[in-house]
């Protein structure tokens, strides 16, 4: 974070607050009391007294600090008991401008609510030793597979901006039934409203179309054994816009939802240390035309769906 005083911790940016222009409080300790609502005061009191708190200058502001009407603060904020992601991130790439990793599902991309150390991007700051490393795109946090990175502010908007207008080729696999009356490869556009504070997307038939997806059919998925459930195929899914759940919801819409979605059709609700179910959902490839050198690029995910034969609710492990 530029200006900050304190350095990051766990690859995590300090906080920073502005105090009003002006109030009614004497001292810090009372405004922040009122302020930081959702803080118990006596953890203020704790992070006053230990130094926590500093100004611009990075000097501590104590239990008796006064209120200084306009003063920056900064600080870290505490953390959240999060459980411990069971796998491994991938580097595909890394160079002077950019890292690709292969993303496991269960990380979110950044953090954000209460996954904050569990993320990729934290995780690879502290891997990479990367301060200023920041997502060119996300993947939610359920999807599995390739993730660009930039790994500093002089090249962020640039490659952003690739995705930003629609210049990145993307590509992803899915494990999902198979309709024997489903005429394939089509093309399905949606209009798709994600509305904010609410966990599904959803479509809206009264308005033009603002998504477009390819859906194709690889390749059957033979059951094993006597194991019981709908046939599955193989899809490959070709995205030419990137709209939140996008592909779960074009493959819903097809009737075919993809194996172990606990979002669509219907929210599952599952603790955030169950990891047994995998959405079957990979970002396979990204390529695009380097908007530095002119190069091209092409990335390729390792990951496989290796669980490619599971049905809706067994529980197995990736």
């Amino acid at each position: 974070m530029s200006g900050s005083p304190l350095p990051q911790r766990f690859g995590l940016d300090a906080a920073r607050i502005r105090m009003p222009a002006e109030g009614p409080w004497a001292t810090l300790r009372e405004h922040l009391h009122d302020r930081l609502s959702r803080v118990d005061d006596e953890r203020i009191d704790d992070v006053l007294r230990s130094g926590g708190y500093v100004d611009d200058d990075g000097v501590p502001l104590g239990l008796d600090a006064p209120f200084v009407a306009g003063q920056r603060i900064w600080f870290h904020r505490d953390l959240p008991d999060e459980p411990q992601v069971p796998f491994e991130i991938g580097i595909l790439h890394a160079d002077e401008r950019i890292v690709v990793v292969d993303k496991p599902h269960f990380l979110a991309t950044i953090p954000r609510g209460q996954h904050i150390r569990q993320t990729v991007l934290v995780k690879v700051r502290e891997q990479l030793g990367l301060p200023e490393l920041a997502p060119a795109h996300r993947l939610d946090r359920a999807t599995a597979g390739v993730l660009m990175f930039t790994t500093g502010r002089r090249w962020r908007g640039s490659y952003q901006n690739v995705f930003r207008d629609r210049l990145a080729h993307k590509t992803y696999l899915a494990l999902a039934p198979i309709r024997d009356d489903l005429v394939l490869p089509v093309v399905v556009r949606s209009n798709i409203v994600k509305e904010r504070g609410v966990i599904q997307a959803h479509q809206r038939v009264d308005l033009p179309p603002n998504s477009e997806s390819l859906v194709e059919l690889i390749e059957p998925v033979p059951a094993i054994g006597s194991q019981a459930g709908p046939a599955l195929g193989l899809y490959r899914i070709t995205p030419h816009t990137g709209r939140t759940h996008q592909i779960r919801l074009h493959l819903l819409l097809l009737g075919i939802p993809i194996v172990n979605d606990q979002l669509y059709p219907e929210l599952t609700d599952t603790g955030r240390d169950d990891f047994s179910t995998p959405l079957q959902l990979l970002a396979e490839s990204l390529s695009f035309t380097d908007p530095i050198d002119g190069t091209d690029r092409r990335f390729v995910s390792r990951r496989r769906l290796d669980s490619a034969h599971e049905r809706p609710g067994r529980r197995t492990g990736q």
